[in-house]
């Protein structure tokens, strides 16, 4: 569990750091640049995904179940990542009237995504991986739409184009990971299949 907590740490205390101290941040941006700040940032964020996965995996090893979720709920579950996925592929594609409508698919996405894992899975190590993310992406939220506000921030009106753009790479992502990798990356097929 110590790997999985330490990436975790590393990972959303990373992806925190706009939250918490923008001011130093902007100052690094300045001293380092761009292109160097996000190399580092980069490694970084990819050494605490590194151990997450790796911390998740050894604590799948000897789960510790603190309850059973009923097997209805994976479909509930299903469904919730259904939309995550959409606004996951809204946050990347240009011009789509869900992000004009949602401004944050990214972290709205990662909620769901987080709701969805909580509900089918009960283990402390799912408690702790999937809970962490749901608190950071609500925080981070809260401080984006802030952020937003003090900005006068507006969002273009996105296109029929981009919108149905959006929609079919999250579906199409959904399919995929539904009925084929989530099994082959983390052996559970969410469906049974």
């Amino acid at each position: 569990m110590t790997v999985l907590i330490l990436g975790l740490l590393l990972f959303l205390g990373l992806h925190s750091v706009r939250i918490v101290a923008d001011g130093w941040r902007g100052a690094q941006l300045a001293r380092l640049g761009e292109r160097r700040w996000k190399g580092v940032y980069s490694l970084l964020a990819l050494l605490g995904l590194g151990l997450i996965v790796w911390g998740y995996a050894l604590a799948r090893q000897q789960p510790l179940a603190l309850w059973m979720p009923p097997m209805g709920l994976r479909h509930v579950s299903g469904l919730l990542m259904l939309f995550s996925l959409i606004l996951l592929a809204a946050a990347n594609v240009p011009r789509n009237r869900i992000k004009t409508l949602v401004h944050h698919p990214m972290l709205l996405g990662t909620q769901l995504w987080a709701v969805a894992h909580l509900l089918a899975n009960g283990t402390l190590a799912d408690v702790l991986l999937f809970g962490a993310f749901l608190v950071w992406s609500s925080v981070d939220l809260y401080s984006a739409v802030q952020r937003d506000r003090a900005a006068g921030a507006a969002y273009e009106g996105g296109t029929l184009k981009g919108t149905l753009a959006a929609i079919g790479a999250g579906v199409a992502l959904w399919l995929l990971l539904a009925f084929w990798l989530h099994g082959v990356l983390f052996g559970v097929r969410p469906f049974g299949y």
